[in-house]
């Protein structure tokens, strides 16, 4: 990993230059009236019909974390690592039921965010302040695990890696921060959507050449399983127990289930995918998006299988041992190791770019709540279109900030606890949210209680949660009466159980809740075309004049 493989760097740079160029070639793609109106930068103005949601919505939710985060927890514990599998199957579904209403409700009342949809409806402004908070919060780790994607790739291409110099060291990171950060402040949700195309191409192209070659390679997929399951029955020295299985074994079904369970409940009320759900321009969009979208469940089901390739190539288990068991450059090697250099810089390109797109979008999604939510309901409650545009730039870019201080200083080798660690904060949101879609029979003060209670459960049960050489935040799973639970699944229980008993004793004890302003025909809403212009009738021929 010292040595810089100057061909893949090439076609990494070349990639990396081209959707760069793409970034600031979408301000002019669906050019807008103004871009000036956060409506237009922060959503594209509203009008992204299915092919372009799917592919935002797409490359939104299959991130960097897709191509880095789930191979490396499969090759370092095994069939653990799908549990994104599982979630990713049960989460359209629900998507499908909830998303068109809370799309609805945004379009009539003209709300940008769920923070503003949870104000309105609940008539709280401190439970909306509370979803906007939270939301910014859980996105930070998830912007700092796409830039932790890039740098994994730079790393293995021999990239600032192993400097003694803590900024050449971290470079590729600050690299990455910038370019994602300018062209997203120029164009807004246009750039991130423009460049999921050609990502999406450069990941279906990296894992169908993955998935025909590198087996055969290999010795087929007899020998690729053979060699992860010899691995994983071998004592991990740190824990006494084994490495993991290829099979979820009994002791494990219970935190596989609740992973799974709490994460697809999670997926979209995080604020990048609710910004991509609003971005589209009718609700059959989203239905269709959310009907589509398990395609990319079958690839990450073949993208998890990265996990076992890599552990049966002995170059790639001797390269995470030389980086200290970072499991996370487990695929970028097993590239590095497998293919010609050039095409080793297009499954590496894919990654980066895959990496670029969500990073985008989350910033902006994170911009639009503190701007519509807190600047503007705290500070400035009659800010200018042109002003709440400005703000959201800026706080993209300080957002970008905040999420590389996560990368920097959060330990790597299990990227996909930084995921994890804002999955327990952003369940906390669902209440009001998602259920809110369909009832206020929560009061207001309880659900904020209730999210707080919830908030501080799962905060301190992951800081006292060991594990991947951390002595706190390890992990988002730990023992709840006796078995291991997902921390997120077990907080909101605590969170809907708070809200249901204080409801009852707000509502006993006449405690005024909140007013609603959505109406219900709100939640059905759907544009209607303007109708066609009448054709004009045609002008009466002149009257034969008699003769």
């Amino acid at each position: 990993m010292n040595h810089l493989n100057a061909v893949t760097f090439v076609v990494v740079l070349a990639s990396f230059g081209i959707v760069t160029l793409i970034g600031f070639a979408a301000a002019r793609w669906r050019p807008a009236e103004d871009l000036m109106q956060l409506n237009e930068w922060g959503l594209a103005g509203r009008g992204f019909g299915t092919f372009v949601s799917w592919f935002l919505l797409g490359g939104d939710i299959y991130t960097a974390y897709t191509f880095i985060a789930v191979p490396a927890l499969v090759y370092a514990t095994g069939a653990a690592g799908f549990y994104a599998l599982a979630y990713t199957i049960m989460v359209f579904p629900i998507v499908f039921i909830f998303a068109p209403r809370l799309w609805s409700v945004a379009r009539a009342r003209g709300y940008i965010t769920p923070g503003e949809f949870v104000r309105g409806r609940h008539g709280s402004q401190g439970l909306g302040l509370a979803v906007a908070a939270t939301g910014i919060l859980a996105t930070m780790p998830y912007i700092a695990l796409q830039l932790v994607g890039i740098e994994s790739v730079l790393t293995v291409v021999g990239i600032g890696s192993t400097s003694g110099n803590a900024l050449i060291r971290d470079l590729p990171l600050i690299i990455a921060f910038s370019v994602v950060a300018a062209y997203t402040y120029l164009a807004g949700l246009r750039a991130p959507a423009l460049i999921a195309f050609v990502k999406d191409i450069l990941i279906y192209l990296t894992v169908i050449v993955a998935i025909l070659y590198i087996p055969g390679r290999l010795g087929g997929w007899g020998h690729i399983f053979s060699a992860a399951s010899t691995h994983l029955k071998t004592i991990n020295p740190a824990t006494g127990k084994p490495f993991g299985s290829i099979v979820v074994l009994p002791a494990g079904e219970w935190a596989y289930a609740t992973l799974a369970l709490g994460s697809a409940l999670a997926l979209f009320v995080y604020p990048h995918a609710t910004t991509g759900v609003f971005a589209a321009k009718r609700r059959d969009v989203i239905r269709r998006s959310a009907a589509m979208l398990p395609a990319y469940s079958l690839v990450l089901g073949l993208i998890a299988l990265f996990g076992y390739m890599a552990r049966a190539v002995p170059a790639v288990n001797a390269g995470v041992k030389a980086s200290g068991g970072n499991a996370q450059l487990s695929v970028p090697l097993l590239f590095a190791h497998m293919f010609p250099s050039w095409f080793a810089g297009i499954a590496d390109s894919a990654i980066v770019i895959g990496a670029l797109v969500p990073a985008a979008v989350m910033s902006i999604a994170a911009a639009n709540l503190f701007t519509r939510t807190i600047y503007k309901e705290l500070f400035r409650p009659y800010a200018s279109p042109a002003e709440e545009t400005r703000v959201a730039r800026v706080a993209s870019l300080l957002m970008k900030v905040g999420a590389l201080g996560f990368a920097l200083e959060l330990n790597r080798t299990f990227s996909i606890n930084l995921q994890l660690l804002g999955g327990i904060w952003i369940l906390q949101t669902f209440p009001a949210i998602v259920i809110g879609l369909y009832t206020r029979w929560f009061h207001r003060i309880a659900l904020i209680i209730g999210w707080a209670a919830g908030m501080i459960y799962g905060t301190v049960q992951a800081y006292r949660t060991p594990g991947g050489g951390q002595a706190h935040f390890g992990a988002s799973v730990a023992p709840v009466f006796g078995h291991i639970t997902y921390i997120a699944l077990a907080a909101l229980i605590l969170n809907l159980v708070v809200s249901a008993l204080l409801t009852l004793v707000f509502r006993k004890t006449g405690v005024q809740d909140g007013y609603d302003e959505t109406r219900p025909a709100d939640y059905l809403a759907d544009p209607v075309p303007a109708p066609a212009a009448r054709p004009r009738p045609l002008a009466t021929p002149p009257a034969p004049i008699p003769g």
